[in-house]
């Protein structure tokens, strides 16, 4: 298979644990650059997962990257685990649990039922430790210096929320939902809608669109096959 990275390619990658989006992006640009002499090339994301997070990521090349808003736009599928009776600052594992709750009140029905509160329009509270700029810096830049931040709620859509797996205190789920969504928001509004406390414990994004990670690449293998590729130079 050909590919032709300077008119564009959009690469289907299944980022790791502990990487950063921008991480990703910044190996392939760096190896496209090394192995075919290039100064300088356009390289792009197309929707940030974060560190401990795994799963499809779209990374644009070239003249692909025009497409990175169209393609953030799109619906995506996450799967992952929700840890019921605990909270963290982050409302996922970046950091240590900070109050635990009760949960021997919650039942499978309470769970299936709150999971349905969720889906059609939902107005969402992005989590303090987020990418969301305020006045000119990251919400988290705020966070980690335990420095008061508002945060503005807003508009996502949740197509659905399915509870795959009950084991507690972790309950495992399927979300389809609009660009914007939080999922680290989704599992701390649970704990609280269960009168308890949760944060989300695992995290995988399964599609974007009609792009799907089952199609996807790990990071070393896309700068395997670039290094393998002849590119096409143009002026």
């Amino acid at each position: 298979m050909n590919f032709d990275f300077v008119a564009g390619e959009i690469l289907l990658v299944d980022k790791e644990v502990s990487w950063t989006s921008f991480d990703a992006v910044k190996s392939i640009r760096g190896t496209l650059q090394k192995a075919h002499n290039l100064r300088r090339f356009k390289v792009g994301h197309a929707g940030t997962l974060d560190p401990l997070a795994t799963g499809l990521l779209l990374i644009c090349t070239g003249k692909a990257t025009k497409k990175i808003d169209s393609l953030q736009a799109q619906e995506k599928v996450y799967t992952g685990k929700i840890f019921l009776g605990a909270t963290t600052p982050s409302s996922d594992l970046e950091t240590e649990v900070d109050q635990k709750f009760p949960i021997d009140h919650i039942t499978e029905k309470d769970v299936l039922l709150c999971a349905k509160e969720f889906e059609g329009d939902h107005e969402q509270t992005p989590p303090v430790f987020s990418a969301i700029k305020i006045d000119g810096k990251r919400a988290y830049e705020y966070a980690r210096k335990n420095e008061e931040v508002k945060m503005k709620s807003r508009k996502v859509y949740i197509h659905h929320f399915k509870i795959t797996n009950i084991d507690f205190p972790e309950v495992e789920f399927e979300i389809k939902c609009s660009k914007g969504t939080y999922i680290r928001s989704i599992a701390r509004d649970m704990g609280s809608k269960l009168n308890s406390g949760a944060y989300l414990s695992l995290l995988r994004r399964t599609m974007i669109g009609d792009y799907s990670v089952d199609d996807a690449l790990k990071v070393s293998q896309v700068k395997e096959l670039i290094m393998q590729q002849e590119i096409v130079k143009k002026d």
